[in-house]
């Protein structure tokens, strides 16, 4: 049954993948191409520009200006259709003081810090001094507070701001504005280390409908213009809320490299969505230096969850470490960024400029982890290198650009988008090719499963077959009139033995080397009972902390007693050993008996060959481990158990 619910999760996965997909090529064809459902004039003037003092240069209305400034200052006149078909006009900004003024120098509107007090004197300041009571001026003021808590306390932090400024015809000509009147439109930055271009900046809207900036005719404005962009970054978010974390836990096993990249698809979605939609949080969010956090945030969490991807991409413990590291750093660093803009300390953008440093510091170490792992990733096929590569070369590559295009003002482009995307493409891949090979697995454990249960009661009647039991209570047999203390503890641990032979029916997983060494214990103490001075058991156990197939090193210990040292005529001694290396743990058995030629044909000797099979097929599908033989004629023979750290690590070990 399991089966069956696992293969069509898998089938839904693949459908939904293929549904997204869809989607998401066209709506990213829509979003990079800049395809306007309809389009509106990108500038309400006619007439010329000047950044940062220059010469001043004519402008088309309908192209962005997409060029860093620190000041850039507009002149021209309103378009005769402006004012004759629009009747209002939406600007919203982010991180920029405006000014909208006529070439007399008349101010008409204007965004400038004004504290609390300045405030709520102009606005309680209506020509009549008692019409609010002190109750009602400190319950207002109270509730500006409450709503806006940061924007009057941070005079160097203009936030992102929305408004709805009317375009009435007759109260314009009322103060001599007409379609030849010259109109001056400034935008100042404030912060020396953000050339953005303009039109990253600031957003004009053209409506036909009256209305405040919250108005129905915005929300519809921004859906129409911006549905391209927000709905690609929502199937983004839903490929990590529902779509990966599947994955993560399909056929039952958790997979952290897909619930990691999940996390980090949910949190770029949600940071490109805020960057789609950010023109618009004051539409929602009455404190305008507030916004700007909302959006550093969104983008420094994307930042940390990529960290926290990435790390969980790496095989190497010292570069998962560093990897660890970064992400830790990152956190604490963003935490602090939040705690400064919060307190009024110093704003989000300011502290951004570390911030930045330090993101293009950890994309340099992202490119130095990446090389160190592909240069371990010798024993990896082509494909997995392929699309680690893929996946992470050009995302670090594109962060690094956008940061130092953050500085310079090449030209506000945001490359890591089209790094993002070729990463998520990767892995959409790697992921079909994983769900491919876990169908295949699923059908392989349930053949193993069979094959492993068989091999295990081979191992158990080749383990008690009934001249070994006659032995055995023939010697205890003995044993009660020579030794009946000896006698009574060798029936104990015969019993213990055969218990253990029937338990090993019911273990699918490995075992601690311990247990597997108590239970060879008890059979070479009562194949001692028999042999006798013929028989010395010798113990070299320098490791233990690993797993073993139960039931899997006793067909070797059983193999050197009798076929080597008890058809030696004198006897000799079995050596037990295990010992640790840099990647595996071995496990030695050897004997000094008689022998045999390893490379003459296997000969119907009364060897337990089948068994020895089994061993060999349960070592390498349970702990990926291999059995090497070696032996010499008259000299004795060595039997090598290699089982490699790298199976060890996700065992689920049965005390």
């Amino acid at each position: 049954m399991k089966f069956f619910q696992s293969r069509a999760l898998a089938i839904a996965v693949v459908i939904l993948t293929a549904v997204m997909l869809i989607g998401t090529v066209v709506l990213t064809s829509l979003y990079f191409a800049n395809i306007e459902l309809i389009r509106t004039p990108s500038m309400f003037l006619e007439g010329e520009y000047s950044i940062d003092g220059g010469d001043f240069i004519p402008f088309d209305p309908d192209e962005p200006i997409y060029k860093p400034f620190h000041t850039i200052t507009f002149k021209g006149t309103f378009p005769e259709e402006t004012l004759k078909y629009y009747n209002e006009l939406s600007i919203s900004t982010k991180n920029l003081w405006y000014t909208w003024k006529l070439a007399d120098g008349t101010v008409l509107f204007e965004h400038q810090f004004i504290t609390l007090d300045d405030f709520l004197e102009d606005f309680f300041d209506v020509g009549e001094e008692n019409e609010y009571s002190e109750e009602e001026k400190q319950e207002y003021r109270n509730s500006i507070i409450r709503h806006s808590p940061l924007e009057y306390n941070m005079a160097d932090t203009p936030g992102y701001t929305a408004y709805a400024i009317p375009i009435d015809v007759e109260e314009y000509a009322d103060i001599g504005i007409d379609s030849d009147t010259e109109m001056i439109f400034e935008f100042v930055n404030p912060y020396e280390y953000m050339p953005r271009t303009f039109n990253e900046l600031t957003k004009f809207t053209l409506s036909y409908g009256s209305g405040s900036v919250f108005g129905i005719g915005n929300y519809y404005r921004m859906f129409r213009n911006e549905l391209p962009g927000i709905a690609l970054f929502i199937i983004v978010c839903l490929f990590g809320l529902f779509f990966f974390p599947i994955a993560g836990f399909i056929f039952w096993e958790i997979d952290y490299k897909y619930l990691t990249f999940g996390l980090m698809c949910f949190f770029c979605g949600l940071y490109m969505l805020t960057q789609t939609l950010s023109s618009y949080l004051p539409m929602w969010i009455t404190d305008m230096a507030l916004c700007p956090l909302i959006d550093r945030m969104s983008g420094y969490l994307f930042i940390i969850t990529l960290i926290i991807y990435f790390r969980a991409n790496l095989s190497h413990p010292a570069s998962r470490a560093a990897a660890g590291l970064m992400a830790a750093g990152f956190a604490l660093i963003t935490a602090a960024s939040a705690v400064l803009h919060l307190t009024t300390v110093c704003d989000v953008i300011r502290t951004g400029v570390y911030v930045n440093i330090i993101i293009a510091v950890d994309s340099v170490i992202m490119i130095f982890l990446l090389n160190k792992e592909l240069r371990s990733a010798g024993k990896q096929d082509l494909r997995h290198i392929i699309l680690f590569i893929v996946s992470w070369v050009p995302l670090a590559v594109t962060l690094i650009i956008d940061i130092i295009d953050i500085f310079f003002g090449i030209n506000g482009s945001d490359f890591t988008m089209y790094g993002l995307a070729v990463t998520i493409a990767a892995q959409t891949v790697r992921l079909v090719f994983d769900l491919r090979e876990q169908y295949r697995e699923s059908i392989r454990y349930q053949q193993i499963q069979k094959e492993l249960y068989e091999a295990k009661v081979a191992v158990m009647t080749s383990q008690i077959q009934p001249h070994f039991m006659y032995n055995a209570l023939t010697s205890i047999a003995m044993m009660c009139t020579i030794d009946p203390p000896t006698a009574q503890e060798a029936t104990v641990t015969f019993a213990k033995y055969l218990r253990g032979n029937m338990d090993s029916l019911k273990q699918t997983k490995p075992v601690p080397f311990e247990r597997e060494l108590d239970h060879l214990k008890k059979y070479l103490y009562i194949e001692k009972l028999r042999f006798m001075d013929k028989l010395n058991i010798e113990y070299d156990i320098q490791a233990t902390d690993f797993v073993i197939p139960l039931l899997s090193v006793q067909p070797l210990v059983e193999n050197a007693v009798k076929h080597g040292v008890g058809m030696k005529k004198k006897g000799g001694t079995v050596k037990i050993a295990t010992r640790e290396t840099e990647n595996a743990y071995e496990v030695i058995i050897s004997d000094d008996g008689v022998g045999f030629d390893t490379s003459a044909p296997k000969a119907d000797d009364g060897r337990s060959h089948v068994g020895m099979e089994n061993t060999r097929t349960r070592l390498k599908e349970m702990c990926g481990g291999e059995i090497k033989i070696e032996s010499t004629v008259g000299e004795g023979t060595t039997a090598t158990i290699t089982l490699p750290k790298e199976g060890q690590q996700n065992e689920d070990t049965v005390s």
